[in-house]
């Protein structure tokens, strides 16, 4: 059967559809790589931020290196290989800072820079700097020790993140007059190399002074594997695990969002069609209500009390097997024989029900009373239970 769409609704598709279309395109052509996620130090980012030119320029150099985009709990064999994280922008689960720690202790080197990555290591004594996230142009670092990379590069550039404790028993390399800014110490029989920032292997990073020697400087001389860990900057083997952190779900969501807005304007337009269910007028309710409505404006509360009270005692003299006629006195004595039932105040509210039917100054609140009164007796005595099962 052919789709109909009445002719209003399909100007409003038309319409939203070219404002989606308008949308997605202005995010592509004015949002460029400014955003944060461009600016993180991976290898797949050509953002100022980014660090694809220091991945190119090791491919190129010579240096066996490679993304790694699995987790760090799943980090191979570590003799020769140097581990790259670079501002990992989530935490690390406990399974994968064990297996970073043996990665360490078995021969592995890791350079690990940024103000977030100190919960990756098996040591650490960074403090976190706030007030600077996000610059680019930092500030000058100078060596602090002799060492191999302090003479191939003796001052470098850091936009700092964090600095590095002074009273900790790390090796300081370079610092800025007031804090340390570059480490490094051993952990079995590997070694762990801690930036307080990203900044010399990033794309704008590393065209300043200094940094491009200190980059290849902490590389050193391997020859073994350089994994660069994508997976703490979201990218993953797995189609499902790459699209969850990337924009990619965002696009998925609105498109989402038309779909059910084309499938609401449809059906409101080609549903069954129901009939509205129309109020009864004579419902029980409403019709107590409009009879308690003409005994208050008639002034006649005994006649409540004695509809009541007849009521009572036609299923209590029926339920005990009497005459309809007796007497209050004989009535309540009959109860107290055939049920064992003692209460003093029941022969009270009788009496006081034969007084009230033919009382024409009887208040309302005490009408009210009475009725309630009765209530609570036909509940006791089950009065009404047989009324129930005979309508059945």
């Amino acid at each position: 059967m052919p789709l109909k769409v009445d002719p209003k609704d399909r100007k409003l598709l038309l319409g939203a559809a070219c404002v989606f279309v308008l949308l997605i395109a202005g995010v592509v052509v004015f949002g460029g790589e400014g955003g944060t996620k461009a600016e993180i130090p991976s290898s797949y980012s050509t953002a100022s931020g980014g660090g694809k030119a220091a991945y190119l320029l090791l491919s190129q150099a010579g240096y066996r290196v490679e993304r790694w985009e699995r987790p760090l709990d799943q980090l191979p064999q570590a003799t020769g290989k140097t581990l790259i994280l670079a501002e990992p922008d989530e935490a690390p689960t406990r399974e994968e800072r064990e297996r970073l720690k043996a990665f360490v202790s078995e021969g592995g080197r890791v350079i690990a820079t940024g103000a977030s990555v100190g919960t990756f290591l098996p040591e650490n004594d960074s403090v976190p700097e706030f007030d600077v996230l996000g610059e680019i142009k930092g500030k000058k670092a100078t060596a602090l020790s002799p060492s191999d990379i302090t003479r191939a590069a003796p001052e470098i550039v850091l936009a700092p993140q964090a600095h590095w404790q002074s009273y900790a028993a790390a090796y300081p390399l370079y610092g800025d007059g007031e804090h340390t800014l570059v480490v490094k110490y051993p952990y079995g029989r590997g070694e762990v190399l801690w930036w307080a920032s990203a900044t010399p292997l990033t794309n704008a990073g590393l065209k300043e002074p200094g940094n491009l020697e200190f980059f290849l400087a902490c590389l050193g001389a391997t020859k073994g594997a350089i994994l660069w860990d994508e997976y703490i900057h979201g990218y993953r083997q797995t189609l499902g695990s790459s699209i969850a952190h990337s924009p990619a779900k965002w696009l998925a969501l609105q498109l989402l969002l038309l779909a059910l807005a084309v499938v609401a304007t449809f059906s409101r337009r080609s549903g069954p069609i129901c009939k509205p269910a129309t109020e009864v007028r004579l419902s029980p309710l409403e019709f107590v209500q409009t009879l308690g409505g003409l005994y208050e404006h008639a002034g006649t509360a005994s006649v409540a009390v004695d509809i009541c009270y007849q009521r009572f005692r036609y299923w209590l003299t029926r339920r005990l097997g009497v005459a309809s006629n007796i007497s209050v006195a004989d009535l309540e004595l009959a109860v107290r024989d055939r049920w064992a039932f003692v209460d003093d105040h029941f022969v009270g509210v009788l009496r006081r029900c034969e007084s009230a039917k033919s009382d024409p100054y009887l208040h309302p609140p005490a009408a009210l009373q009475l009725v309630q009164e009765l209530d609570e007796y036909a509940v006791r005595l089950k009065l009404f239970q047989g009324a129930r099962k005979e309508r059945g």
